[in-house]
C-alpha cells in the first residue's frame, strides 16, 4: 500500500487512500502483540477489520487504488483470519522471509530450465524445509533416512524422512 504513494506521488487519492488505509493494517498487525484480554482484542480485531472494509470498499478512481481494493474484495474469506483468533498474525512476512532465500537462489542461478526441473527444485526445497521445522539436524535426519533407503531399497521415503504417520 505505501508502494502506492511512492509510484504515485502527486495523486490525492492516491494519497488519501494510503493515508487511510496504512495505519489501519498497521494496527491490525501489531495487534496481537498488545497486552489486553481475547474479548478486548476481538473488539479491537472487529473495529479495524470494519475500518479496512470500508476503506477498500469505498469506490476509487485511480485504477492502482482499484487494484489493491479488488485484493480485499475478492479475498474476504481469507483476509481477517487474525480478528478471530490472535495467535494467527495479520501479515505474511513470516512467509516471505522463509521464501526469500529461495527465490534468491533461482534468480542467481537462472531457475530451472524445465518443467521438471522446476517441480525436482520445488519437492527438494519442500522436504528439506519440513525436515528444519521438525529437527535440529536436518543433515543428520536425511543422511539417516538414506541410509536406511540404501539397507532397504523398498522402504518408504517419506516415512523415513518424517515418520510413520506422514502420507
Amino acid at each position: 500500500v505505501k508502494d502506492l504513494e511512492k509510484d504515485f506521488p502527486e495523486n490525492a487519492e492516491v494519497k488519501a487512500f494510503v493515508e487511510a488505509l496504512a495505519p489501519q493494517l498497521a494496527n491490525a498487525i501489531s495487534l496481537r502483540t498488545l497486552d489486553i484480554t481475547d474479548h478486548q482484542f476481538k473488539q479491537q480485531a472487529a473495529k479495524i477489520k470494519r475500518k479496512i472494509i470500508k476503506i477498500t470498499h469505498h469506490q476509487a478512481r485511480h485504477p492502482a487504488i482499484q487494484r489493491i481494493q479488488d485484493i480485499f474484495r475478492q479475498k474476504v474469506e481469507r483476509l481477517y483470519h487474525w480478528a478471530e483468533d490472535r495467535s494467527i498474525p495479520a501479515d505474511n512476512n513470516l512467509v516471505e522471509r522463509e521464501l526469500r532465500s529461495l527465490v534468491i537462489a533461482r534468480k542467481i542461478s537462472f531457475g530451472s530450465q524445465s518443467e521438471e526441473g522446476a517441480r525436482t527444485r520445488e519437492i527438494l526445497m519442500t522436504v528439506l524445509h519440513t525436515l528444519k521445522k521438525r529437527t535440529s539436524d536436518v543433515v543428520a535426519a536425511l543422511k539417516s533416512a538414506l541410509d536406511k533407503l540404501n539397507e532397504d531399497v523398498e522402504s518408504d521415503l517419506s516415512k523415513l524422512l518424517f515418520g510413520p504417520d506422514s502420507s
